[in-house]
């Protein structure tokens, strides 16, 4: 069997361009005992790949890598006797059509009355990244004020609903009036900010948060981050998820100019990566099909059809084309 795949074909150079990654094709061998052969449905598309790309998440992916990302497949043939033909599963794969695989860190997929695709967006590291650094970091109180950035990406769209679950106040920054519109009037955000269209960000989250900012779950960093910081209350806590606005930088800006308000303000900032949460995982799944369940918490995916169509998938989310997750239907 042939399998069409992608690789890396030279590290990009500020905002990945298609010639970047390369498709290829592999002949497949016939499976050895201990391995599965898949058949990919759904390959999740983030962000943090760039950083990657760029040597800032390890292990790095590197010119001639094959790309991978968490995906759901389906079991064609298995030699292993915990997975069988028709399994739907979840993990790690690289991004092919079809793969060997030898089992290690896939979880088979229990119907949940959702689409195969939740698994990488809600109830995927999207949705457990929204739930534990919120509520490990950021520790919302009923009352507060919380400023989302990137709040109509995967991750910010579910934790400015999260926060509003918790009692608090949610403004969301995002890069359209129509995205702004979405939160409002769908996610239930209270306020938003397109930051394309606010010569002054930091005037505007002023005048939105005239009690100041207690929490910003900060998808973005850069200048809009400057911007929420300095209007933050004492004893603030910034939880940082992500930094979309740099991770195209060809250059890096260097330069602590934000310390003495870290502490004269007496701020908590602190970053996040969701691995280091794979034990809490099953609570953090189970809390979010129940606010799901009960109608509390909508999700958006923004699903490209083909697997061809990887490459545009990845550029689009440097350029405000996907609402909520982005995700690619194979």
């Amino acid at each position: 069997m042939n399998s069409k795949l992608i690789r890396l074909a030279s590290l990009p150079i500020g905002i990945p361009q298609v010639a970047n990654f390369h498709f290829g094709f592999e002949e497949l061998a016939t499976i050895k005992t201990g391995e599965l052969l898949l058949k990919t449905l759904y390959i999740s598309v983030d962000p943090y790949l760039r950083a990657k790309m760029a040597g800032g998440h390890k292990p790095p992916l590197v010119a001639g890598d094959i790309v991978y990302s968490r995906a759901v497949a389906e079991v064609v043939d298995s030699a292993r006797p915990e997975f069988k033909p028709g399994d739907k599963v979840l993990g790690f794969m690289e991004w092919r059509d079809h793969l060997i695989h030898n089992g290690e860190g896939l979880t088979v997929l229990n119907a949940n009355g959702l689409p195969l695709s939740s698994y990488l967006s809600i109830l995927g590291s999207t949705g457990l990244s929204a739930y534990f650094a919120l509520t490990d970091i950021g520790k919302p109180k009923p009352g507060e004020t919380l400023v989302v950035s990137g709040a109509a990406g995967a991750v910010g769209s579910i934790a400015g609903q999260i926060g509003k679950l918790m009692g608090c106040r949610v403004i969301g920054i995002a890069g359209s009036d129509e995205k702004v519109e979405w939160m409002k009037s769908q996610l239930g955000f209270d306020e938003g900010v397109n930051y394309k269209a606010t010569p002054d960000i930091e005037a505007a989250i002023a005048r939105l948060c005239p009690g100041g900012v207690d929490i910003y779950f900060d998808n973005v960093g850069g200048i809009i981050s400057d911007a929420v910081i300095n209007r933050m209350n004492d004893y603030g806590r910034v939880v940082v998820c992500g930094s979309i606005a740099s991770y195209n930088d060809t250059e890096t800006e260097m330069g602590p100019r934000l310390l003495p308000l870290v502490v004269y303000k007496k701020l908590l900032i602190q970053g996040f990566l969701i691995a280091d949460y794979k034990t809490r995982f099953a609570e953090g799944i189970g809390r979010l099909q129940q606010w799901v369940a009960a109608g509390q918490l909508q999700y958006i995916e923004t699903i490209m059809d083909g697997f061809d169509k990887l490459p545009e998938a990845f550029i689009g989310l440097f350029q405000g084309k996907n609402e909520g997750k982005m995700i690619v239907k194979v």
